[in-house]
């Protein structure tokens, strides 16, 4: 997401599922601190929650492959064809009611930041039942952890 004052970006990442949306400040729009960002975000997730990333074609995925080292796999949208990554436009357009282009990074503390992504996440969504991306991400987490946990697969293996 990215801002009229030159070098300000948001780094957005947005889980297909829940609608969850994770957000990073960037000070720059280059590849490799980019993919650092991308890898520290992702790697404390579950690997079931971070399967693949699908990017839009902008120089500052080239390095995508770094991902991979967690397990990720990395597509590319086709050019000109911005349907392919609908939800995380839908999250921009949604954002930019709270942060439009004119926004300056630099003035906005972090706590500030904070409370526009917990709006974001903590909003009931239709599509989700009226639930929100939040308690929808949530329960996806605790199910895998305890599908997981070895008491659970006694009682499983019980029945």
């Amino acid at each position: 997401m990215l801002f009229g004052n030159r070098g300000q970006a948001l780094l957005l990442l947005h889980e297909r599922h829940s609608r969850l949306l994770l957000a990073r400040r960037l000070n720059s729009k280059a590849a490799t601190p980019i993919a650092a960002a991308m890898a520290r975000m992702l790697s404390p997730l579950p690997p079931e929650l971070r399967r693949s990333v699908a990017f839009d074609n902008g120089t500052e995925f080239a390095r995508h492959r770094r991902l991979h080292k967690l397990g990720i796999r990395t597509y590319f949208c086709e050019v000109r064809s911005p349907w392919q990554k609908g939800g995380v436009e839908n999250a921009i357009g949604r954002l930019r009611r709270f942060l439009p282009r004119r926004t300056n990074l630099k003035q906005m503390r972090a706590s500030e930041l904070t409370a526009v992504l917990q709006a974001y996440n903590n909003t009931p969504r239709q599509c989700l039942g009226y639930r929100t991306p939040a308690a929808v991400f949530a329960d996806a987490a605790l199910h895998l952890k305890c599908e997981s946990t070895e008491s659970n697969t006694v009682v499983r293996t019980l029945r």
